[in-house]
């Protein structure tokens, strides 16, 4: 019988397994790599790369260092959870920046002292 992992972690360990997926997500966003790329790269099916980005527990950690070097060759998994990568950096203070929109006159007159 096949059982979700998903629904057998405690949530805390769900979260954490979440949090793997986001990271690998970012990093090959921010390394500007397809999906189906990285996949390819790390000899996985595309549905793979796929479950390890939305941190599938299912998922067997052997395939989820074979991504992350397809990605960012080289890269341990400490440095991913660390998130040292300059890629990384860079993604964060782009989406840092928002433009800055005027008051409207009744926001100005809700802070004139």
């Amino acid at each position: 019988m096949k059982v979700k992992q998903s629904s057998v972690l405690p949530y805390r360990q769900s979260t954490e397994s979440e949090r793997v997926g986001e990271l690998v997500a970012r990093l090959r966003v921010a390394r500007q790599i397809k999906q189906a790329d990285a996949a390819i790269r790390a000899g996985l099916s595309r549905n793979s790369a796929y479950r390890i980005e939305r941190g599938d527990p299912g998922v067997a950690i052997g395939q989820l260092i074979r991504y992350v070097d397809a990605i960012a060759p080289g890269m341990s998994l400490t440095q991913l959870l660390t998130e040292t990568d300059p890629a990384l950096a860079y993604q964060q203070r782009q989406e840092q920046r928002q433009r800055v929109r005027s008051l409207t006159a009744e926001e100005m007159e809700e802070l004139n002292f």
